[in-house]
């Protein structure tokens, strides 16, 4: 499997959709996914925004839990590449990162205000 650098500054505004979960390996024995280090694999579901209307969610696999995030928070991703992938006739594209963390001094997204009140 070829992995492929994805350029995240090109990618726009990246916000945390999902807080970080442990990634099961195998649904029936509910076991979570370990790296090669015996680190547990979170996944992080993100936003990514490129143009004002467009908005997409992809998962990203890290190894070792990321810290402080909150759903709705723009974060920053490290060392992003993607993997394509094919098992029968099943395809797509997966993601990994070396880390995923809050960016510092972006509020989490919460409900819009009225207009014109505080």
């Amino acid at each position: 499997m070829q992995s492929i650098p994805v350029d995240t500054a090109r990618l726009g505004v990246l916000r945390c959709a999902i807080a970080p979960e442990a990634k099961i390996s195998n649904s029936e024995t509910q076991e979570v996914k370990k790296d090669r280090d015996g680190n547990t694999v979170y996944t992080v579901a993100v936003t990514v925004r490129q143009d004002r209307r467009r908005i997409s969610v992809i998962e990203i696999a890290v190894s070792g839990e990321p810290n402080g995030i909150q759903e709705g928070q723009v974060v920053k991703v490290t060392g992003l590449v993607a993997f394509a992938w094919a098992m029968g006739d099943r395809h797509g594209v997966s993601f990994r990162a070396d880390a995923v963390t809050p960016v510092s001094g972006a509020p989490a997204a919460g409900p819009a205000k009225a207009a014109g009140g505080a």
